[in-house]
């Protein structure tokens, strides 16, 4: 018990986590209510029966459906403060969320409102809140170059907006990332940060492709280069950071079980790894349940976890000064909390 008050009370760094995929069924049913969506339920006990996860194809129609209930710039400040209200309860100082807005524009929403719309929900969100918020937009590898340019636009003119990186998602398993070799290279030269989904559903061959064509800082997932010895060793002497999601990664079938998940094995081979939740929505998690879920499958103790949130900050895309000063702020919270709760300072590990 002593641990999960620890838990319930770290301060915490995400940095994969998808925006529509933090819609909870209540916001679901409210956007349903203003928009006239049919639902495959009309209350929140047949959502959450809806939402409770069968397999990848029921996966993608739930976050299709949500996406497609976020029409109005007011639907998208909607959702955001309270992922962020959710995030607050985590006790998460800062994150960084994907989010496809390649899709919305598509689907004829207006993407310089969704922008505006985003910036004013993440400043109240941060002065309601106290939680920083920062935007991925993902080029999609399934829609082509063509949305990718817009993606691209998108992220470019959004850097002031609370944009900090390009990001890359999709079937990893049908399409590769070449394609995408120039808006990556765009986005360099631009300054703008790189992130790209990789070692997921595809193997080993898909994170080397990222890497040589999307020059990532990141890596989402990169779980599969597990299977390749090699890989493994060059991720850690690349100290390329993984942004890991256990629960999804089990729900998805990647792998069996907590148990037989390679977060360990990538963390003691020398792998940067982050903590993280995904999907939260989709897969009935938190971020205070997915390092729970380390402790009980690799047993880390109160250093290992807050020294996993530390390492999180350091891997995010948060400027250097801010950086510095947070991780001083988390320190203080670590050394306050184990004096409080085990009767002496936690240092992390």
């Amino acid at each position: 018990m002593s641990l999960d008050r620890f838990l319930l009370r770290m301060p915490k760094v995400e940095l994969h986590v998808h925006l529509e995929g933090t819609m909870r069924p209540a916001i679901l049913l409210e956007l349903a209510r203003r928009n006239h969506i049919d639902l495959p339920a009309r209350d929140e006990a047949g959502l959450k029966r809806w939402f409770r996860f069968q397999d990848f194809e029921h996966f993608v129609q739930i976050y299709l459906t949500c996406s497609s209930a976020l029409r109005n710039p007011e639907d998208f400040e909607l959702l955001v403060l309270d992922f962020l209200a959710e995030q607050a309860y985590q006790k998460v100082a800062y994150c960084e969320a994907h989010f496809t807005i390649g899709t919305h524009v598509m689907a004829g929403r207006d993407g310089d409102e969704i922008r505006e719309a985003l910036a004013a929900a993440i400043a109240e969100g941060e002065r309601r809140y106290g939680v920083v918020l920062r935007l991925i937009p993902d080029i999609v590898r399934n829609v082509g170059p063509a949305v990718a340019d817009v993606t691209l636009e998108w992220a470019l003119a959004g850097r002031e907006k609370g944009v900090v990186a390009l990001g890359l998602s999709g079937s990893e398993s049908r399409f590769g990332s070449e394609p995408f070799r120039p808006h990556f290279e765009a986005a360099e030269e631009a300054g703008l940060h790189r992130v790209a989904h990789a070692g997921e559903h595809a193997g080993p061959a898909a994170i080397r492709g990222v890497l040589a064509d999307c020059h990532p800082e990141r890596i989402g997932h990169g779980v599969r280069a597990i299977e390749d010895p090699s890989l493994v060793a060059e991720l850690a002497r690349l100290q390329m950071p993984l942004e890991v999601s256990p629960s999804s990664n089990v729900a998805l079938k990647v792998f069996p079980s907590l148990a037989a998940h390679p977060f360990d094995r990538l963390k003691k081979a020398g792998v940067p790894v982050s903590v993280n939740t995904d999907d939260p929505a989709f897969f009935g998690t938190n971020l205070t349940r997915e390092y729970l879920h380390l402790n009980q499958a690799f047993g880390y103790g109160p250093a290992e976890l807050a020294g996993l949130s530390l390492a999180a900050l350091r891997q995010s895309f948060l400027p250097a000064e801010q950086k510095a000063a947070l991780e001083g702020e988390l320190r203080e919270r670590f050394a306050r909390l184990g004096e409080e709760i085990f009767g002496a300072p936690v240092e992390p590990a």
